[in-house]
């Protein structure tokens, strides 16, 4: 797709008497095509203006591309922000079932993960072990780190087809399943996760959504459920890698913790682990395998100011580098798209 046909032919501006100016500058960060970089060319270019001017482009250089990064637009903080992700889709998503310590600090405007700083994320499909998700997730820079910090991506185009066949036949075949365990002294308190301190809400999402739940004295609660392990791209219709099962699995602990929780806990009563589908258990090596090709096929770069992210959750997997100093990332997300199988 050209710059002329992506952008339309309100691209190019008068400026007087002066030749037309180009608006935005257009880069792919990668050879594959993998995210694409839409510069504004000149100052002050109001982001949810020219989104709502050219989202039917955007949208298809997402399917294309799997990310696009807009820089140097105005964008007016969070709240402008959240304007600019509804420029592309007006319905944002609220954050339930969470695997993650979250800040609302706009109408469905939300911090990125609250772990410490001096720790990875791995790379991951957001919310690929629940039993709907986001088709798309928007990134806000509004405080860029002194020092690392990065958003991490990687194209499921380029790790899907090397993960080894009989790694992806047993996956798919039988699912994954989470096991998670609530509780002050475990992980988050399921008052976070379901955002509500009803236990019949629990109860009720837990059935709806294809889980089982058992309370234990003093509150604590674990639920298991059985999930895909691959998904269907709604619009492209490629197949990808889609599950938590190496972020969850009790590999991705460092070694000391994991066998102290093992220990204290035994494995049912771990905050989260994953098993196949059917209940046994995955070896290290295999997670640790999907961990390395998401590593070794990610590429970053260094947040800037006002940045916006735009993510394709089936087609990319984001993760963060550790970082110094202050950080401020927000996300928002949209397109909820619930698991219908292949």
């Amino acid at each position: 797709m050209s710059p002329q046909t992506a952008s339309g032919p309100q691209r190019r501006a008068r400026t007087g008497s002066r030749a037309p100016v180009d608006l935005v500058r257009r880069v792919p960060l990668s050879d594959e095509p993998f995210v694409l970089r839409v510069e504004a060319a000149v100052p002050d270019l109001d982001l949810v203006a020219w989104l709502s001017e050219h989202r039917d482009a955007v949208l298809a250089d997402l399917d294309r591309y799997g990310a696009v990064l807009l820089r140097g637009f105005a964008v007016d903080g969070p709240a402008g922000f959240g304007a600019a992700a509804r420029a592309l889709t007006p319905e944002l998503l609220d954050y339930l079932e969470r695997a993650a310590p979250r800040t609302e600090v706009a109408d469905k405007v939300f911090t990125s993960t609250e772990f410490s700083a001096d720790q990875w994320i791995p790379l991951h499909h957001e919310m690929s072990y629940a039993h709907n998700w986001p088709g798309r997730l928007y990134f806000y820079c509004d405080v860029p780190a002194a020092e690392g910090g990065a958003t991490p991506l990687a194209s499921e185009r380029h790790v899907y087809p090397r993960i080894p066949a009989e790694i992806r036949e047993r996956f798919e075949r039988h699912g994954v399943c989470y096991v998670r365990n609530y509780g002050p002294d475990l992980d988050l308190p399921w008052q976070e996760v379901f955002q509500t301190t009803d236990r019949v809400e629990v109860e009720a999402y837990c059935r709806a959504s294809g889980m089982t739940f058992e309370w234990f004295p003093g509150g604590a609660l674990r639920t298991r459920s059985v999930r895909q392990a691959v998904s269907r791209h709604p619009r492209t219709g490629e197949v990808v890698w889609f599950n938590h099962a190496h972020l969850f699995h009790v590999s991705n602990t460092p070694a000391e913790v994991g066998a102290a929780l093992v220990r204290e806990f035994g494995f049912e009563g771990l905050p989260r682990n994953a098993y196949y589908g059917d209940g046994e258990p995955i070896p290290d090596d295999v997670v640790e395998l999907v961990r390395e090709l998401y590593r070794s096929s990610a590429i970053s770069f260094a947040w800037r100011r006002d940045d916006v992210l735009v993510v394709d959750n089936f087609l990319a997997t984001h993760g963060r580098a550790p970082f110094e100093g202050d950080r401020r990332v927000l996300v928002a997300m949209s397109d909820l798209h619930t698991d219908g199988g292949l």
